[in-house]
Protein backbone atom coordinates (compact mmCIF):
# COMPACT_ATOMS: atom_id res chain seq x y z
CA UNK A 1 0.00 0.00 0.00
CA UNK A 2 1.45 3.26 -0.86
CA UNK A 3 2.65 5.52 2.06
CA UNK A 4 2.22 8.90 0.25
CA UNK A 5 -0.86 10.05 -1.25
CA UNK A 6 -4.56 8.48 -1.55
CA UNK A 7 -4.74 4.90 -2.04
CA UNK A 8 -8.39 5.20 -3.78
CA UNK A 9 -8.52 3.88 -6.97
CA UNK A 10 -4.06 3.17 -7.10
CA UNK A 11 -2.66 0.22 -9.14
CA UNK A 12 0.08 -0.11 -10.58
CA UNK A 13 2.37 3.69 -11.11
CA UNK A 14 2.55 5.57 -14.48
CA UNK A 15 5.40 6.48 -15.89
CA UNK A 16 5.09 10.33 -16.35
CA UNK A 17 7.90 11.77 -18.83
CA UNK A 18 10.13 14.52 -18.00
CA UNK A 19 8.85 17.61 -18.11
CA UNK A 20 5.11 16.17 -18.62
CA UNK A 21 6.02 16.20 -22.55
CA UNK A 22 3.61 15.52 -24.40
CA UNK A 23 0.92 15.02 -21.21
CA UNK A 24 -2.43 16.55 -21.79
CA UNK A 25 -3.74 18.46 -18.55
CA UNK A 26 -6.23 19.95 -19.49
CA UNK A 27 -8.87 21.38 -22.81
CA UNK A 28 -8.45 24.62 -24.14
CA UNK A 29 -10.27 26.62 -27.07
CA UNK A 30 -7.54 29.12 -27.52
CA UNK A 31 -4.95 27.29 -29.76
CA UNK A 32 -3.03 24.62 -30.60
CA UNK A 33 0.70 23.88 -32.05
CA UNK A 34 1.07 20.70 -33.99
CA UNK A 35 4.65 20.60 -33.75
CA UNK A 36 4.69 17.42 -36.35
CA UNK A 37 3.59 19.50 -38.73
CA UNK A 38 5.27 23.13 -38.28
CA UNK A 39 1.51 24.75 -37.33
CA UNK A 40 0.17 26.77 -34.63
CA UNK A 41 -3.00 28.64 -34.43
CA UNK A 42 -5.10 30.73 -32.68
CA UNK A 43 -8.67 29.88 -32.34
CA UNK A 44 -8.06 27.74 -35.66
CA UNK A 45 -6.50 31.00 -37.31
CA UNK A 46 -3.17 30.62 -38.55
CA UNK A 47 -0.93 32.26 -36.05
CA UNK A 48 1.78 33.12 -38.70
CA UNK A 49 -0.91 34.13 -41.01
CA UNK A 50 -2.55 36.36 -38.40
CA UNK A 51 0.79 38.18 -37.59
CA UNK A 52 1.19 39.04 -41.80
CA UNK A 53 -2.31 40.27 -42.25
CA UNK A 54 -3.49 41.47 -38.90
CA UNK A 55 -2.66 44.20 -36.68
CA UNK A 56 -1.67 43.48 -32.50
CA UNK A 57 -5.11 44.75 -31.29
CA UNK A 58 -6.97 42.89 -33.98
CA UNK A 59 -5.51 39.15 -32.49
CA UNK A 60 -5.97 40.36 -28.87
CA UNK A 61 -9.91 40.90 -29.51
CA UNK A 62 -10.03 37.28 -31.22
CA UNK A 63 -8.52 36.00 -27.52
CA UNK A 64 -10.19 37.72 -25.30
CA UNK A 65 -13.81 38.12 -27.71
CA UNK A 66 -13.71 34.79 -29.22
CA UNK A 67 -13.67 36.40 -32.99
CA UNK A 68 -11.84 38.35 -35.58
CA UNK A 69 -13.36 41.99 -35.39
CA UNK A 70 -14.46 44.00 -38.57
CA UNK A 71 -13.41 47.62 -39.24
CA UNK A 72 -15.50 49.14 -36.67
CA UNK A 73 -14.81 46.75 -33.80
CA UNK A 74 -11.68 46.47 -34.67
CA UNK A 75 -11.19 50.52 -33.96
CA UNK A 76 -13.12 50.76 -30.73
CA UNK A 77 -11.55 47.83 -29.08
CA UNK A 78 -7.98 49.34 -30.29
CA UNK A 79 -9.20 52.72 -28.63
CA UNK A 80 -10.75 50.92 -25.50
CA UNK A 81 -6.99 49.26 -24.92
CA UNK A 82 -4.88 52.42 -25.92
CA UNK A 83 -7.08 54.25 -23.37
CA UNK A 84 -5.74 51.65 -20.69
CA UNK A 85 -2.31 51.98 -21.22
CA UNK A 86 -1.27 54.89 -18.62
CA UNK A 87 -0.25 54.20 -15.26
CA UNK A 88 -2.06 55.22 -11.82
CA UNK A 89 -0.33 57.87 -10.22
CA UNK A 90 0.50 55.84 -7.23
CA UNK A 91 2.06 53.56 -9.21
CA UNK A 92 4.09 55.67 -11.65
CA UNK A 93 5.18 57.47 -8.39
CA UNK A 94 7.04 54.11 -7.07
CA UNK A 95 8.73 53.59 -10.55
CA UNK A 96 12.36 54.62 -9.64
CA UNK A 97 12.47 53.03 -6.73
CA UNK A 98 11.68 50.14 -8.42
CA UNK A 99 13.75 50.37 -10.90
CA UNK A 100 16.87 51.47 -8.50
CA UNK A 101 15.75 48.23 -6.93
CA UNK A 102 15.60 46.18 -9.90
CA UNK A 103 18.99 47.68 -12.16
CA UNK A 104 20.69 44.70 -11.70
CA UNK A 105 18.55 41.97 -12.55
CA UNK A 106 16.73 44.58 -15.17
CA UNK A 107 12.76 45.51 -16.53
CA UNK A 108 11.40 41.84 -15.98
CA UNK A 109 12.23 41.85 -12.45
CA UNK A 110 10.88 45.17 -11.90
CA UNK A 111 7.81 44.10 -13.96
CA UNK A 112 6.83 41.63 -11.59
CA UNK A 113 6.52 43.59 -8.31
CA UNK A 114 5.51 46.77 -10.71
CA UNK A 115 2.91 44.72 -12.05
CA UNK A 116 1.72 43.91 -8.35
CA UNK A 117 1.40 46.92 -6.99
CA UNK A 118 -0.28 48.15 -9.94
CA UNK A 119 -3.01 45.54 -9.37
CA UNK A 120 -3.41 46.49 -5.78
CA UNK A 121 -3.76 50.02 -6.70
CA UNK A 122 -6.64 49.16 -9.26
CA UNK A 123 -8.49 46.98 -6.59
CA UNK A 124 -7.63 43.45 -8.24
CA UNK A 125 -9.70 41.05 -6.58
CA UNK A 126 -9.76 37.01 -6.67
CA UNK A 127 -11.02 35.64 -9.81
CA UNK A 128 -13.07 32.89 -8.12
CA UNK A 129 -15.47 36.37 -6.86
CA UNK A 130 -15.87 38.13 -10.28
CA UNK A 131 -18.03 37.28 -13.18
CA UNK A 132 -16.54 37.22 -16.58
CA UNK A 133 -16.79 41.33 -17.59
CA UNK A 134 -15.02 41.78 -14.31
CA UNK A 135 -11.87 39.70 -14.73
CA UNK A 136 -12.16 40.67 -18.66
CA UNK A 137 -11.73 43.91 -17.76
CA UNK A 138 -8.93 43.65 -14.79
CA UNK A 139 -7.36 41.42 -17.88
CA UNK A 140 -7.96 44.42 -20.50
CA UNK A 141 -6.13 46.99 -17.83
CA UNK A 142 -3.12 44.68 -17.02
CA UNK A 143 -2.54 43.47 -20.01
CA UNK A 144 -2.49 47.17 -21.86
CA UNK A 145 -0.41 48.36 -18.94
CA UNK A 146 2.57 45.87 -19.33
CA UNK A 147 4.31 48.03 -22.23
CA UNK A 148 3.96 51.13 -19.88
CA UNK A 149 5.61 50.01 -17.14
CA UNK A 150 8.38 47.58 -19.18
CA UNK A 151 9.42 50.91 -21.01
CA UNK A 152 9.18 53.03 -17.83
CA UNK A 153 11.73 50.64 -16.19
CA UNK A 154 14.31 50.57 -18.72
CA UNK A 155 14.46 53.95 -19.39
CA UNK A 156 14.49 54.60 -15.22
CA UNK A 157 17.47 52.10 -15.15
CA UNK A 158 19.47 54.18 -18.29
CA UNK A 159 18.70 57.27 -16.14
CA UNK A 160 16.01 58.60 -18.80
CA UNK A 161 12.50 59.49 -17.63
CA UNK A 162 9.75 57.40 -18.85
CA UNK A 163 7.89 58.60 -22.13
CA UNK A 164 3.92 58.66 -21.62
CA UNK A 165 1.82 56.69 -24.39
CA UNK A 166 0.22 57.79 -26.99
CA UNK A 167 -3.67 56.95 -28.22
CA UNK A 168 -3.24 57.56 -31.70
CA UNK A 169 -0.25 54.76 -31.86
CA UNK A 170 -0.87 51.43 -32.53
CA UNK A 171 0.06 48.80 -29.47
CA UNK A 172 3.70 47.78 -31.21
CA UNK A 173 4.28 51.61 -32.34
CA UNK A 174 3.76 52.94 -29.05
CA UNK A 175 5.46 50.64 -27.82
CA UNK A 176 8.45 51.42 -29.62
CA UNK A 177 7.50 55.16 -29.04
CA UNK A 178 7.51 54.91 -25.33
CA UNK A 179 10.92 52.44 -25.17
CA UNK A 180 13.05 55.40 -27.76
CA UNK A 181 11.17 58.39 -27.75
CA UNK A 182 11.00 58.88 -31.31
CA UNK A 183 8.20 57.43 -33.38
CA UNK A 184 9.19 54.54 -35.40
CA UNK A 185 8.84 54.57 -39.27
CA UNK A 186 6.53 52.24 -40.45
CA UNK A 187 8.79 49.27 -41.62
CA UNK A 188 10.00 48.72 -37.72
CA UNK A 189 6.50 49.43 -36.35
CA UNK A 190 5.18 46.91 -38.45
CA UNK A 191 8.04 44.38 -37.92
CA UNK A 192 7.92 43.94 -34.25
CA UNK A 193 4.39 44.25 -34.67
CA UNK A 194 4.60 40.64 -36.88
CA UNK A 195 6.97 39.43 -34.01
CA UNK A 196 4.36 40.48 -31.47
CA UNK A 197 1.30 38.92 -32.99
CA UNK A 198 3.65 35.58 -33.81
CA UNK A 199 4.73 35.23 -30.06
CA UNK A 200 1.36 35.98 -28.10
CA UNK A 201 0.54 32.33 -27.25
CA UNK A 202 2.37 29.51 -27.99
CA UNK A 203 0.44 26.25 -26.28
CA UNK A 204 0.90 25.10 -22.50
CA UNK A 205 4.75 26.32 -22.50
CA UNK A 206 5.94 26.95 -18.52
CA UNK A 207 4.78 30.44 -18.09
CA UNK A 208 1.50 29.68 -19.86
CA UNK A 209 1.23 26.57 -17.64
CA UNK A 210 2.63 28.76 -14.48
CA UNK A 211 -0.51 31.27 -14.82
CA UNK A 212 -2.95 28.43 -15.47
CA UNK A 213 -2.13 27.15 -12.38
CA UNK A 214 -2.36 30.34 -9.84
CA UNK A 215 -5.87 31.24 -11.81
CA UNK A 216 -6.77 27.85 -10.98
CA UNK A 217 -6.24 28.43 -7.08
CA UNK A 218 -9.05 31.86 -7.75
CA UNK A 219 -6.23 34.37 -7.41
CA UNK A 220 -6.15 37.98 -8.81
CA UNK A 221 -5.36 38.72 -12.18
CA UNK A 222 -1.91 40.71 -11.34
CA UNK A 223 -1.36 37.41 -9.66
CA UNK A 224 -1.56 35.23 -11.80
CA UNK A 225 0.81 37.41 -14.93
CA UNK A 226 3.46 38.10 -12.19
CA UNK A 227 4.19 34.06 -11.59
CA UNK A 228 4.36 33.98 -15.46
CA UNK A 229 6.90 36.67 -15.88
CA UNK A 230 8.87 34.59 -13.08
CA UNK A 231 8.58 31.24 -15.75
CA UNK A 232 9.69 33.31 -18.46
CA UNK A 233 12.65 35.05 -17.01
CA UNK A 234 14.52 31.65 -16.88
CA UNK A 235 17.30 31.47 -19.44
CA UNK A 236 15.63 28.13 -20.87
CA UNK A 237 11.70 29.82 -21.83
CA UNK A 238 12.05 34.00 -22.51
CA UNK A 239 15.65 34.35 -22.75
CA UNK A 240 17.71 33.11 -25.62
CA UNK A 241 17.00 35.76 -28.15
CA UNK A 242 19.53 38.05 -27.17
CA UNK A 243 21.64 34.77 -26.23
CA UNK A 244 21.14 33.71 -29.94
CA UNK A 245 22.84 36.91 -31.16
CA UNK A 246 25.30 36.72 -28.83
CA UNK A 247 26.29 33.49 -30.30
CA UNK A 248 26.25 35.50 -33.79
CA UNK A 249 29.05 37.62 -32.09
CA UNK A 250 30.89 35.02 -30.43
CA UNK A 251 31.36 33.44 -33.83
CA UNK A 252 32.41 36.60 -35.27
CA UNK A 253 33.31 35.86 -39.68
CA UNK A 254 32.36 33.42 -41.96
CA UNK A 255 35.48 31.02 -41.45
CA UNK A 256 35.07 31.09 -38.09
CA UNK A 257 31.44 29.34 -38.30
CA UNK A 258 32.59 25.43 -38.80
CA UNK A 259 35.08 25.42 -36.43
CA UNK A 260 33.12 26.74 -33.26
CA UNK A 261 30.09 24.97 -33.71
CA UNK A 262 31.60 21.53 -34.14
CA UNK A 263 33.55 22.50 -30.89
CA UNK A 264 30.70 23.19 -29.28
CA UNK A 265 28.15 20.47 -30.32
CA UNK A 266 30.94 18.02 -29.94
CA UNK A 267 31.27 18.94 -26.33
CA UNK A 268 27.27 18.84 -25.72
CA UNK A 269 27.24 22.24 -25.69
CA UNK A 270 23.68 23.84 -26.59
CA UNK A 271 23.56 26.18 -29.67
CA UNK A 272 21.16 28.84 -28.60
CA UNK A 273 18.13 29.69 -31.28
CA UNK A 274 18.18 26.13 -32.39
CA UNK A 275 15.56 23.20 -31.77
CA UNK A 276 12.38 23.32 -29.97
CA UNK A 277 10.93 20.81 -27.78
CA UNK A 278 7.95 20.69 -29.63
CA UNK A 279 8.16 21.52 -33.27
CA UNK A 280 10.08 18.55 -35.40
CA UNK A 281 10.06 20.86 -38.51
CA UNK A 282 11.12 24.51 -39.00
CA UNK A 283 9.94 26.51 -36.85
CA UNK A 284 6.92 28.67 -38.38
CA UNK A 285 7.74 31.24 -36.25
CA UNK A 286 11.25 31.73 -37.17
CA UNK A 287 10.44 31.27 -41.31
CA UNK A 288 8.17 34.13 -41.12
CA UNK A 289 10.70 36.08 -38.95
CA UNK A 290 13.61 35.41 -41.62
CA UNK A 291 11.68 37.20 -44.43
CA UNK A 292 10.94 40.03 -42.04
CA UNK A 293 15.04 40.03 -41.63
CA UNK A 294 15.61 39.82 -45.32
CA UNK A 295 13.32 42.64 -46.08
CA UNK A 296 15.36 44.78 -44.02
CA UNK A 297 18.63 43.21 -45.70
CA UNK A 298 22.28 44.25 -44.52
CA UNK A 299 25.20 41.98 -43.64
CA UNK A 300 23.91 41.17 -40.06
CA UNK A 301 20.95 39.64 -41.89
CA UNK A 302 23.40 37.47 -44.59
CA UNK A 303 25.98 36.58 -41.84
CA UNK A 304 22.66 34.87 -39.77
CA UNK A 305 21.17 33.29 -42.73
CA UNK A 306 25.03 31.23 -43.50
CA UNK A 307 25.44 31.03 -39.76
CA UNK A 308 21.72 28.78 -40.14
CA UNK A 309 23.09 27.12 -42.60
CA UNK A 310 25.98 26.09 -41.40
CA UNK A 311 24.76 24.58 -38.02
CA UNK A 312 22.17 23.19 -39.62
CA UNK A 313 24.25 21.06 -41.48
CA UNK A 314 26.76 20.37 -38.72
CA UNK A 315 24.04 18.91 -36.64
CA UNK A 316 22.78 16.79 -39.69
CA UNK A 317 26.16 15.41 -39.62
CA UNK A 318 26.53 14.98 -35.96
CA UNK A 319 23.50 14.55 -34.44
CA UNK A 320 21.59 12.40 -37.20
CA UNK A 321 18.19 11.58 -36.75
CA UNK A 322 17.31 14.06 -35.43
CA UNK A 323 15.48 17.55 -36.32
CA UNK A 324 17.54 20.71 -35.55
CA UNK A 325 16.16 23.98 -36.69
CA UNK A 326 16.30 27.65 -35.90
CA UNK A 327 13.44 28.73 -32.74
CA UNK A 328 11.72 31.75 -32.84
CA UNK A 329 14.40 32.89 -30.90
CA UNK A 330 17.25 33.39 -33.73
CA UNK A 331 15.68 35.55 -36.26
CA UNK A 332 13.86 37.60 -33.16
CA UNK A 333 16.74 38.54 -32.29
CA UNK A 334 17.98 39.46 -35.46
CA UNK A 335 15.01 41.65 -35.96
CA UNK A 336 14.54 43.01 -32.55
CA UNK A 337 18.29 44.67 -33.09
CA UNK A 338 17.48 45.43 -36.58
CA UNK A 339 14.40 47.77 -35.44
CA UNK A 340 16.32 49.26 -32.65
CA UNK A 341 15.24 47.47 -29.28
CA UNK A 342 18.31 46.62 -27.12
CA UNK A 343 19.30 43.45 -26.32
CA UNK A 344 18.36 43.77 -22.52
CA UNK A 345 14.84 44.38 -23.90
CA UNK A 346 14.58 41.41 -26.21
CA UNK A 347 13.02 39.10 -23.35
CA UNK A 348 10.69 42.13 -22.18
CA UNK A 349 9.10 42.81 -25.14
CA UNK A 350 8.18 38.67 -25.79
CA UNK A 351 6.38 39.45 -22.63
CA UNK A 352 4.90 42.45 -23.43
CA UNK A 353 3.06 40.42 -26.47
CA UNK A 354 2.77 37.30 -24.39
CA UNK A 355 1.04 39.13 -21.75
CA UNK A 356 -2.22 38.50 -23.26
CA UNK A 357 -1.87 34.66 -23.89
CA UNK A 358 -1.34 34.69 -20.65
CA UNK A 359 -4.59 36.71 -19.86
CA UNK A 360 -6.30 34.43 -22.20
CA UNK A 361 -5.34 31.59 -20.93
CA UNK A 362 -6.44 32.92 -16.79
CA UNK A 363 -9.59 34.02 -18.17
CA UNK A 364 -10.26 30.12 -19.36
CA UNK A 365 -9.29 28.73 -16.41
CA UNK A 366 -11.28 30.97 -14.40
CA UNK A 367 -14.16 29.62 -15.66
CA UNK A 368 -13.44 25.82 -13.88
CA UNK A 369 -13.32 25.77 -10.02
CA UNK A 370 -11.44 23.03 -10.25
CA UNK A 371 -7.54 23.35 -8.46
CA UNK A 372 -5.05 22.03 -10.58
CA UNK A 373 -2.94 19.80 -8.15
CA UNK A 374 -1.17 17.03 -8.90
CA UNK A 375 0.93 14.20 -7.47
CA UNK A 376 4.74 13.42 -6.83
CA UNK A 377 5.80 9.99 -6.43
CA UNK A 378 8.54 9.65 -3.81
CA UNK A 379 11.40 8.03 -4.31
CA UNK A 380 13.83 9.27 -1.46
CA UNK A 381 14.33 7.12 1.99
CA UNK A 382 11.64 4.90 3.49
CA UNK A 383 10.64 6.32 6.12
CA UNK A 384 9.89 4.60 9.76
CA UNK A 385 7.11 2.54 9.92
CA UNK A 386 4.45 4.72 11.87
CA UNK A 387 4.45 3.76 15.63
CA UNK A 388 0.41 3.31 16.72
CA UNK A 389 -0.73 6.39 18.84
CA UNK A 390 -2.74 4.84 21.96
CA UNK A 391 -6.33 6.34 22.35
CA UNK A 392 -6.99 8.29 25.18
CA UNK A 393 -8.32 6.85 28.55
CA UNK A 394 -11.52 7.69 29.87
CA UNK A 395 -10.05 10.28 31.72
CA UNK A 396 -9.09 12.03 28.72
CA UNK A 397 -5.05 11.55 29.67
CA UNK A 398 -3.38 9.41 27.58
CA UNK A 399 -1.62 6.10 29.14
Amino acid sequence: MPINGSTAARTEPVEVPRGLAGVVVTETELGDVRGYEGFYHYRQYSAVELAQNRSFEDVWHLLFQGELPDAGRSAAFAARTAALRRLPEGVRDALPAIARACAPAGPLAGLRTALSLFGASKGFRPVYDLDEDRRRADALAASAVVPTLLTALHRLGQGLEPVEPRDDLSYAANYLYMLTGSEPDAARARAIEQYLVSTIDHGFNASTFTARVIASTGADVAACLAGAIGALSGPLHGGAPSRALDTLDAIGTRDRIDGWIRERVLAGERIMGFGHPVYRTEDPRSRMLRGIAREFGGPMVDFAVEVERQVEAILAELKPGRELHTNVEFYAGVVMELCGLPREMFTPTFASARVVGWSANVLEQARDSKIIRPAARYVGEAPPVPVPVPAPSAGGAVA
